[in-house]
């Protein structure tokens, strides 16, 4: 064998050269220089959304757990996702109205939420600290918050991940879910890095009250007055924290400087989305609430959170809901709600004061419609999801419609979609009416929406006609 005479030392060069490139790229993304895979193994386990996991809930009294479920305590439980023991889990029902109605109309499918370190300290999945189990509340399509989640990523707002599970309790069917990571700690290290900042999901205490903070709106510099943000932190908040969050709603007031105050980038990107799908369950909406938001060095950001009553099918809390396809599907993006909210939502309002925001705005639109939409993603995404539910929501023992009922659904929430794409493009090129001023000066220049029906989507009727057969198989799950 021939062997150079310097070999040895050209190789402990090579070994010493690597290790210190390799040290540099470690002290590098330490830093923040350098992106590292910040895709933790629960993204790549559960929430692989290209199949229907399973999680069957080992406990001890399902039908008692049901009954106080409005309590929205927690249970202690095992878990088994896709074949894989979690035990000590806590567990207990989720929701607002979804949760007081589920109970107000006797049914027993509540959205759910899972969380692993709520009886064990340092209980995970896979580094997951929650996770939520939506159950279609109102949604026959099963595909309102899944789509909604999906255009959010596509536009790369930072967003859970969500993907759907076959749910069975002490091993009988229960139903199909969506499983969606809740944003806590594990939700901010994905998306923001180990030294993030702060999350909070800002709610009022009462939908009569002023709730201006939830608005944000700065009201003063005391962090008292401040309940509806301050009191849901999801971390441990100081100080500091108070003072950054609370001057950065002052600067927004001011309208001036945004930049340093809002992530207006990532705000803009969230608008376009929360618009097209018609979410008044939210910041825009009557409620004002049902939204993310994350504060980092001084900067807000609003994050997406809960869509089982968006594309149109909110009614709850409004005196006198739209219920007109044709309004809807055409309603303006340039004055997306009412002048009395739109002017207690800063960070709608202020932000659209400034001609280059609200050029980068329908910029945004654009992007939406034309790599989302009129390019054939979306039918895609739509149909290929179907495709892969369909054996699961017909045999759904807990489902709050017929699989009939599934499919126009999912046909009406396609329609609903393609028509709102046009409506927005005839708005973004002058066509249609962009504002609620000009709708009323031309209320006819719309796109047309005939056998278009909103309520197919979900309503108040099915949850009518869905409690014998949820109290049949509650009946059947307890005995076993």
């Amino acid at each position: 064998m021939v062997r150079h005479r310097k070999i040895d030392g050209i190789c402990i060069a090579a070994v010493v050269l690597a290790a210190a490139i390799t040290v540099l790229l470690m002290a590098a993304a330490a830093a923040g220089l350098l992106k590292t895979d910040k895709e933790p193994e629960y993204a790549r386990r559960l929430f692989d959304d290209s199949y229907v996991h399973t999680i069957d809930i080992q406990i001890d009294d399902w039908e008692r757990f049901i009954k106080t479920a409005g309590n929205e305590t927690y249970s202690s439980c095992t878990v088994l996702i896709d074949g894989e023991d979690f035990h000590q889990v806590g567990l207990r029902a989720k929701g607002n109205n979804s949760r007081r109605l589920t109970e107000e109309y006797g049914l027993s499918r509540y959205s759910l939420k899972i969380e692993f370190d709520h009886f064990l300290d340092g209980g995970s999945y896979y580094g997951l600290d929650k996770l939520s189990l939506d159950s279609s509340f109102q949604d026959n399509s099963y595909m309102k918050t899944y789509i909604a989640y999906d255009m959010m990523a596509f536009m790369e707002v930072p967003s859970p991940l969500c993907s759907y599970v076959w749910v069975t309790v002490n091993g009988e069917g229960w139903g199909l879910f969506l499983a969606v990571e809740e944003p806590e700690e594990a939700f901010a290290r994905r998306n923001f890095g180990k030294d993030h900042g702060i999350l909070y999901k800002p709610d009022y205490h009462s939908l009569n009250d002023e709730n201006a903070d939830v608005a944000l709106q700065y009201i003063d510099d005391d962090p008292e007055s401040y309940p509806g943000i301050f009191e849901n932190a999801k971390f441990k908040i100081s100080e500091s924290d108070e003072d950054r969050l609370i001057s950065a709603l002052k600067t927004l007031s001011e309208s001036e400087s945004l930049e340093s105050a809002v992530n207006v980038d990532e705000v803009l990107r969230y608008f376009a989305v929360q618009v097209f799908v018609m979410n008044w369950d939210s910041y825009l909406g009557h409620t004002g609430h049902n939204y993310f938001l994350y504060e980092e060095d001084g900067v807000l950001s609003i994050l997406p959170w809960d869509y089982n009553l968006a594309f149109g099918t909110y009614a709850l809390g409004m005196t006198d809901p739209v219920k007109d396809p044709y309004i809807l599907i055409n309603y303006p993006i340039n004055t997306p709600a009412p002048g009395d909210i739109m002017l207690n939502r800063p960070l709608y309002h202020n932000l659209m004061k400034h001609d280059d925001y609200f050029a980068q705005y329908h910029e945004n639109f654009d992007w939406l419609l034309s790599e989302y939409f009129e390019n054939g993603r979306f039918e895609a995404v739509l149909r290929q999801t179907e495709r892969m539910i369909a054996p699961y929501v017909e045999k759904d023992p807990t489902a709050f419609c017929s699989f009939g009922d599934h499919q126009a659904a999912v046909d009406m929430l396609e329609k609903i979609c393609i028509l709102r794409s046009e409506s927005i493009r005839g708005q973004l090129e002058g066509l249609i009416p962009s504002t609620l001023r000009s709708v009323q000066e031309q209320p006819d220049a719309g796109v047309d929406v005939s056998g278009v029906d909103i309520a197919v989507l979900g309503d108040f009727n099915d949850l009518e006609s869905a409690k014998s057969q949820q109290d049949a198989v509650l009946e059947k799950t307890a005995s076993d």
